[in-house]
């Protein structure tokens, strides 16, 4: 892990308490932190920009008390660029200074809405794939797997990634189509019931947790205006410092493991070129359309 990031940044961010720790094993401090976020900063920084922040700060480090931050402080420098929606000043992070000015503020966690400031469409769909606990990760290969496969047979281009914490999300881009979200939920919606209806003692929709009897959650109800996701290549609040790190679909196989994916080896991971989002952007998924079009009119029928 390297530490190469000096106290000073730039003139306008000071690192307080560099040394602090963060994560005892491995063992990161803020200055690291920092550091990862300065390497990261190309890969992750166009899915913060344009979206309204939340993020969620330890500031004793991980694990221990951490809290929720959707509003831009008062003490914010004035280059912090901010957006007012529904009464709340959102932090949009749109540059490294911004980024590394949270980092600073130990702003862990990295949640972004599925559509950019001002506009009521989505950018992307993401399935997200939730076992009941870690030890059930199996659930979630499986279930990215057959999404997968069903994504090939509608050639729909999907991108896979590590949520950090226990499952796997599928992001599709969709910048180009224009839908709308009620178009999006009539697809994630279709899949998580097919999804179900294939395999129901392995998945299921249902909400309550105390339901599931120990079932993979297909959470389609997430995708939704005003609800949020962690971004790719944010770290996680949890103990051994995991990345919520974009994957390719070959690797989304038996042997992969949340734990294996942390700041040291994401960094590595970048550090030899691995980027699997690297061309997300470029992505039209014009498939979908004609795919809705038919949901909407087995609606009418």
């Amino acid at each position: 892990m390297t530490t190469a990031v000096p106290q000073t940044i730039d003139k306008r961010l000071q690192i307080t308490h560099p040394d602090k720790p963060i994560w005892i094993n491995p063992p990161i401090n803020k200055e690291q932190l920092i550091d990862y976020l300065k390497l990261v900063a190309p890969f992750m920084l166009p899915f913060l920009s344009g979206r309204a922040l939340t993020i969620i700060r330890f500031p004793h480090g991980v694990p221990g008390e951490s809290f929720f931050q959707k509003n831009c402080p008062d003490y914010a420098p004035e280059y912090i660029h901010t957006v007012e929606e529904d009464n709340t000043r959102y932090i949009v992070c749109d540059d490294l200074r911004t980024l590394l000015w949270l980092g600073n503020q130990l702003a862990i966690e990295y949640h972004v809405p599925f559509g950019k400031i001002r506009s009521d469409q989505p950018v992307e769909i993401v399935f997200d794939l939730d076992p009941p606990d870690r030890s059930a990760f199996a659930l979630a290969i499986k279930a990215a797997r057959e999404i997968k496969a069903v994504f090939d047979r509608l050639s729909i281009v999907s991108f896979p990634k590590l949520s950090g914490s226990r499952g796997i999300q599928i992001h599709i881009p969709i910048t180009k189509l224009g839908l709308s979200y009620a178009d999006t939920r009539l697809f994630t919606s279709s899949i998580a019931r097919l999804l179900v209806q294939q395999f129901p003692d392995a998945f299921t929709i249902e909400r309550l947790k105390k339901n599931r009897g120990g079932r993979l959650y297909v959470d389609y109800v997430q995708h939704a205006e005003g609800k949020t996701l962690i971004c790719p290549y944010s770290p996680r609040g949890k103990e051994g410092a995991t990345v919520a790190v974009p994957l390719f679909w070959h690797e989304v196989n038996d042997l992969l493991r949340i734990e294996d994916f942390t700041i040291p080896t994401v960094l590595e991971r970048l550090s030899q070129g691995v980027d699997p989002m690297h061309d997300y952007f470029e992505q039209e998924n014009g498939a979908l359309i004609p795919i809705i079009n038919q949901l909407k009119n087995m609606e009418i029928d």
